[in-house]
């Protein structure tokens, strides 16, 4: 029984953290000394698996991007 209680209590934090990982990998990413060709890889391999979608990854794309280049 406390066995299965802490397998379930891990198996929730253990998803939490993911999806926080991935929203703070989303808010981290930015072009910098990179070409946009990487920068877009980067972004599209962060997106992949992040659930967002829409507006929202529009304004983090642009956002990641130099501002030489908005």
């Amino acid at each position: 029984m406390v066995g299965n209680f802490l397998t379930k209590l891990k198996k929730e934090f253990s998803s939490t953290n993911d999806e926080l990982t991935k929203v703070v990998n989303l808010k981290k990413v930015e072009q910098k000394s990179k070409v946009i060709e990487e920068f877009v890889q980067k972004f599209r391999k962060i997106v992949r698996d992040s659930g967002y979608g829409g507006r929202l990854l529009i304004e983090k794309f642009k956002r990641g991007m130099n501002s030489v280049i908005r």
